[in-house]
């Protein structure tokens, strides 16, 4: 009985691990369940620049490029707003957006890069970079990908997410 636990305890851990870079604590979202894939989604510039800077990287280490769906960009944008809200940097709730992602999508593989704090994409894909766990993300066996880059209001600091998926 013991033996088994163990196992359902540190199988998620370890999943987990394998597609992040930091712990979880698997907090529910409003949408987490809902199978409604969301189609739109407005991108601003420095999205799409960090999207770019990212395919650019890719390819020049011989990688495919990822392509960007909304949905994900979704889903990274309420991670962006709940982090906000509550005043942490964290993969709180990644469980679940993978989780939705993989029901909606039909996903195979799920990875999430956070970053906060940093006044361009460049300056935020560079750190990724030098970052393994970021890295090991960016240049993951991918086929898509999207972004959320939100500004807390009160304080002028940006958070990032970038969630990258295999179909």
């Amino acid at each position: 009985m013991r033996k088994t636990l163990a196992y359902l305890i540190l199988f998620p851990a370890v999943l987990f691990t394998m597609n992040s870079c930091s712990s979880d604590s698997s907090e529910a979202t409003a949408d987490s369940t809902s199978a409604v894939i969301v189609e739109n989604y407005t991108y601003s510039d420095i999205e799409l620049e960090t999207l770019k800077l990212v395919n650019d990287y890719r390819v020049s280490v011989g990688l495919n490029p990822l392509e960007k769906i909304n949905h994900i960009s979704f889903k990274s944008e309420e991670h962006d707003y709940y982090m906000i809200d509550k005043k942490v940097v964290s993969h709180d709730g990644f469980t679940d957006r993978a989780n939705n992602i993989m029901k909606v999508l039909g996903a195979k593989s799920v990875g999430e890069n956070i970053a906060y704090n940093y006044n361009s994409p460049k300056a935020a894909v560079t750190a990724w970079l030098n970052s393994p766990a970021h890295k090991e993300n960016i240049v993951g066996n991918y086929t898509h990908f999207g972004i959320s880059i939100r500004e807390d209001a009160a304080t002028g600091k940006k958070y990032y997410t970038n969630i990258f998926v295999k179909m």
